[in-house]
């Protein structure tokens, strides 16, 4: 599983993208057969707190799951994004075995 961290509307810190790959491979053990995972982070240009946008996109033979979260701060975002992946891959994995 390759995992790929990309930045939007700023420069990202290693420490950010060591902790959100640190993560993100933790999934592994719900799906066995994830071929990727794409992860976006953006700063949205707005005056809200919740400005940090995490997106992350799931390669899987068939269809990728998409999920999209907001959040304060880009951890807790990348968290939420994943307890929702852990849900949908559980579900997938589920109805391929039915």
């Amino acid at each position: 599983m390759r995992v790929s961290v990309q930045s939007v509307n700023f420069n990202i810190d290693d420490d950010l993208v060591k902790y959100t790959e640190k993560k993100v491979a933790g999934i592994e053990k719900f799906h066995d057969q994830i071929i990727m995972v794409e992860v976006f982070l953006k700063v949205q240009s707005t005056s809200e707190k919740e400005n940090k946008s995490i997106e992350m996109k799931v390669s899987l033979p068939g269809n990728d799951i998409v999920v999209k979260k907001q959040s304060n701060t880009f951890e807790k975002g990348v968290n939420n994004a994943l307890d929702t992946l852990k849900t949908q891959l559980i579900k997938r994995k589920e109805k391929q075995r039915a």
